[in-house]
């Protein structure tokens, strides 16, 4: 049978690229306006570029739910570059680990507007998700070191900035990331060095709200170790929750906010979360 709704097609297109959703969307495997919107979402993150926006809007030209959240995410994209790149100062060295769409455009941003700033950051493995960011940057013309996730601490302490993205954030203020993503908090805060998480406010998670707890995702042991010898147990979690004490400020469309003033501007935009 094809799988046409998205409560299919979202596990259908979840391994997908940028082109293959795209491709999805066109030959309308993906039926309903908020179903083709939230597709729509989902390629953009893998590709968060005004060319994309086009291109999926061109896609089903009479779509206005995919049009109006394209839009929103569009200009809140645009919004943090802007906030977050004037953080940036003069050869300052910046700090990231894995890859976050967000943070690579904050840093284009960046560039664009003419800031000179090295990079440094990490590998994330066992997936290897920072080996994206340094090829982006290396793209756009920004130096960067790629480090081992055992060297964070090297790569760390003479930075003077981090900026790190965000997959969900709680209403008890804890950001969710990728693994070592705490570790990294823990140690820039040794350093004195500033932690800035660079999400859009849609990373809010209402759920949280009503008692469901932050599923933290574990990954296959195979990852880590295809064959391990019996009696050895393999560990893989894929996020962690950061302490909101280790963040200096969340970058959002809505402004650079502490996590509870963050919190606080989420309820006044988005009040029908928390009725």
């Amino acid at each position: 049978m094809k799988r046409k709704s998205f409560i299919y097609s979202l596990e259908y297109i979840i391994d997908m690229n940028f082109n293959q959703i795209c491709k999805a969307i066109k030959e309308v495997k993906i039926q309903g306006a908020e179903n083709v919107a939230r597709a729509a979402l989902k390629a953009y993150y893998l590709n968060p570029t005004k060319e994309a926006v086009k291109k999926l809007i061109s896609l089903r030209p009479t779509e206005p739910c995919l049009r109006n959240a394209l839009a929103h995410l569009d200009e809140a994209s645009y919004l943090i570059g802007e906030y977050g790149s004037k953080l940036i100062g003069k050869n300052n060295i910046v700090y990231t680990h894995c890859h976050s769409s967000t943070v690579t455009n904050m840093f284009r941003i960046a560039r664009e507007k003419g800031k000179t700033f090295l990079v440094r950051n990490t590998e994330t493995r066992p997936l290897y998700q920072g080996r994206i960011t340094s090829k982006e940057l290396s793209k756009l013309g920004i130096p960067n070191s790629h480090f081992v996730d055992s060297a964070m601490r090297v790569a760390l302490k003479k930075c003077d900035i981090a900026f790190l993205g965000a997959d969900s954030i709680t209403p008890d203020l804890k950001v969710v990331n990728k693994i070592g993503s705490e570790m990294a908090c823990e140690i820039a805060d040794r350093y004195d060095i500033p932690v800035y998480i660079c999400t859009d406010s849609w990373k809010f998670d209402p759920q949280t709200i009503f008692g469901f707890p932050e599923i933290i995702e574990y990954r296959p042991k195979n990852e880590i170790w295809n064959n391990p010898p019996k009696g050895i147990t393999i560990v893989n979690p894929a996020f962690e929750k950061i302490n909101p004490n280790l963040i200096t400020a969340i970058i959002s469309e809505l402004g650079v906010l502490s996590p509870a003033d963050f919190i606080s501007e989420v309820r006044k935009a988005y009040t029908w979360m928390f009725k």
